[in-house]
């Protein structure tokens, strides 16, 4: 289980992104994250693993503290977290192999893969992470010469390298069509079957509805809502997205 506990970021310039954020993801969840642009979801993600460190409270996996981990221990602990990013994170004039491979370096010898030398069990490895994501065929394709969706493909196969127990995925298809979008996160939802816990922050209530077993919602960086989506009725999506998009939804309906 991981569990957060009391958790607040303050950045250098004075904005506050979280503000005492408590809740907890059972293992093999689908959580999903909602909220405004600018409501803290991606901070959140980012303190998890530890890409951005919080000002205040806790995270735990279970009985490992993230948030006290050395540089050791959090290399270790990152094995075990897989990050999709919005916009992929790519090394665009690198082949898609290359990309994929990256994912591996948390076990990797540092001087191999700096020098792009990979044990042929690390090559097939990935090459069974691209079949999963199905486009093995695009293997040493440059990744800048796949389409929006196949990139974010090849974002979940590095991520799969790590062998994550994990997945945090940040806003994985908000630069995506409404179809390319159910093809992401039917992957990740064939991820969290088999028993890999999700956590993916979303814009869209439709896709929120679809796939998300739990829901968080944050507004300025505070927990306004934790439940299922199907508990998030009228006045509750008032409180998470404001009037104006009450207002919008309303004349949709």
């Amino acid at each position: 289980m991981l569990r957060i506990e009391h958790l607040s970021k303050t950045y250098p310039t004075g904005t506050q992104a979280l503000k005492d954020v408590t809740f907890n993801v059972p293992d093999g969840e689908f959580m999903v994250v909602i909220g405004l642009s600018g409501s803290g979801k991606s901070t959140l993600l980012r303190c998890i693993n530890r890409l951005i460190d919080p000002t205040e409270g806790k995270i735990y996996w279970d009985d490992t503290d993230i948030t006290a981990a050395n540089p050791t221990e959090l290399r270790h602990i990152r094995r075990n977290i897989g990050m999709v990013f919005q916009q992929f994170n790519l090394v665009k004039r690198s082949s898609v192999l290359t990309n994929v491979l990256s994912g591996r370096l948390g076990y990797a010898n540092p001087w191999l893969s700096l020098l792009g030398i990979w044990p042929q069990a690390e090559k097939e490895r990935a090459i069974k992470a691209l079949e999963r994501v199905g486009i093995a065929d695009k293997a040493h394709n440059r990744a800048d010469a796949l389409s929006g969706g196949q990139q974010q493909r090849v974002g979940i196969a590095r991520a799969l390298m790590q062998e994550p127990k994990i997945i945090l995925a940040d806003e994985p298809v908000a630069s995506l069509d409404p179809v390319l979008s159910h093809s992401i996160l039917q992957y990740l939802e064939v991820l969290n079957k088999e028993g890999i816990t999700v956590i993916c922050s979303l814009h869209f209530l439709d896709l929120v509805h679809r796939y998300a077993t739990r829901v968080v919602a944050l507004k300025d960086g505070v927990k306004v809502f934790e439940g299922t989506a199907q508990e998030i009725d009228r006045a509750k999506f008032k409180e998470i997205y404001g009037e104006e998009a009450q207002e919008v939804r309303a004349a949709s309906m």
